[in-house]
């Protein structure tokens, strides 16, 4: 029982360091980099220093550097081309005593784990960064912030987009002149389905007699079903009640063999004693032929009286 608790508040400590984590790092173009291999992904999220650590807080170097078994320099030079990104909310004081707090660390964090892959340079086009280590305005916004309600309607007119193109009705066609995709009629979907509608619109009428026909031959049929079932019902529960008159019947005769049988066969002491199995035996068959010749004549006459016959 205790190992059971122990898991499921290991679970849910997981689950919570998780949705802290994916709160900050969502909409960051490393993290959509880093879902492309989900143990990395999994490698993010379940670091032992995430169990301890303060949003709030700020840490140094050193104490980062000794959570991913780095030394201080290694971090220090991964850190070097990716200032601006690592540090949009966190301090830098001026004799480069670096404190970072939960935001820059995930972001570090990411760097580490994606550099073996795709180095400074690749690194560096995922933020889009110019020469100068710099990140673009709408960058910046992108990685210190999420927006969650432009997210969602992003993804609500995504999903209403592919619905429409799904009908058939539409297709996506290039616009020259604007350089970028619109939706557009498709003309020949749109023909193949006037023409069809106009050879099934001759044909309307009758389709309509017919779906009256089969509506009337499923009323009769339900009508006949429900016949049936009340049948069935009343049967059933027929049958039932003549079971249980038999039941009582076959006890009430066990009991009047059993007395004439004591009656008819007194056995001694001793008897009972040195015979009684060989007596239990003629007792059971002599129950048996009993019952035998009389449940058909008692039966009878039980149930035709409880029908008024």
């Amino acid at each position: 029982m205790t190992k059971i608790k122990v898991g499921c508040e290991r679970m849910l400590k997981l689950h919570d360091t998780k949705e802290m984590v994916l709160g900050i790092v969502q909409h960051d173009p490393l993290f959509v980099a880093l879902q492309q291999d989900p143990h990395l992904e999994e490698t993010l999220y379940n670091d032992a220093y995430l169990a301890h650590i303060k949003e709030s807080s700020y840490y140094s170097i050193s104490e980062v550097a000794g959570w991913f078994d780095i030394t201080d320099a290694k971090l220090r030079y991964y850190i070097k081309p990716f200032e601006q990104y690592i540090f949009n909310d966190a301090t830098i004081s001026p004799n480069t005593n670096i404190r970072l707090n939960l935001s820059a660390i995930l972001r570090l964090r990411m760097i580490l784990l994606l550099k073996d892959k795709h180095r400074v340079k690749g690194l560096k086009h995922l933020l889009e960064m110019d020469d100068n280590g710099q990140l673009p305005n709408h960058q910046i916004t992108a990685t210190t912030m999420t927006n969650d309600d432009l997210a969602n309607k992003v993804d609500v007119l995504g999903n209403v987009l592919q619905q429409i193109i799904q009908t058939g009705l539409f297709t996506m066609q290039p616009n020259e002149e604007q350089g970028a995709l619109q939706v557009a009629i498709n003309q020949e979907f749109l023909t193949q389905k006037v023409q069809l509608l106009s050879a099934e619109s001759s044909s309307f009428e009758d389709i309509q007699k017919e779906t009256a026909e089969l509506k009337q031959e499923n009323e009769n049929l339900q009508k006949q079903i429900q016949e049936l079932q009340e049948g069935n019902v009343k049967t059933i529960v027929q049958k039932i009640r003549e079971r249980h008159i038999e039941n009582e019947i076959v006890s009430k005769l066990r009991t009047e063999a059993l007395q004439q049988f004591s009656q008819e066969r007194k056995v001694g002491f001793f008897a009972k004693m040195f015979r009684s199995s060989q007596i239990e035996l003629e007792k059971e068959q002599f129950t048996l032929s009993y019952i035998s010749k009389n449940l058909e004549e008692r039966l009878e006459a039980t149930l035709n009286n409880y029908y008024g016959k």
